[in-house]
């Protein structure tokens, strides 16, 4: 298993959530963080005076996914979060040893992981799923 850890713009945040959605994974920890690398903050003027303003506003996205997935939700976050400006964040990727999950006790595997296959029926309703089911019904026994 291994643990992503992704440092972007806020205003990707809803980009990179629906692109690690469509490659399967669901679970995510996202915290607003505050730092600054290259870009180095910015300068504001403030009733005429000026202030350095050195941490700026972040996002991390945390997940934990298997191994064989890795490449691809770098993919999705690089492509995502990508803006072509200084400051489009980092990412990293750690081992994780094992991983348990409170409510059962269930440690390491899929079952202590927080994605799951995708889903092509996923963004549909419920409601609508089960309606389309019985029209199908319906007009396969009058035909």
């Amino acid at each position: 298993m291994k643990k992503l850890e992704a440092i972007i713009k806020p205003f990707k945040l809803d980009e990179v959530k629906e692109a690690l959605q469509e490659i399967g994974v669901y679970g995510m920890t996202v915290t607003e963080v505050k730092g600054f690398g290259r870009q180095k903050g910015r300068t504001e003027l403030h009733k005429g005076a000026e202030y350095i303003i050195d941490f700026l506003p972040k996002v991390k996205i945390e997940t934990v996914i298997e191994d064989k997935m890795v490449d691809r939700a770098v993919e999705a976050i690089r492509k995502a979060a990508n803006t072509g400006r200084i400051g489009d964040g980092k990412i990293f990727i750690s081992s994780v040893e094992k991983a348990i999950r409170i409510r059962t006790g269930d440690t390491g595997g899929r079952s202590a992981l927080i994605h799951r296959p995708a889903n092509i029926f996923s963004d549909i309703p419920l409601g609508f799923l089960v309606n389309t089911a019985n029209l199908c019904r319906a007009v396969s026994s009058v035909g």
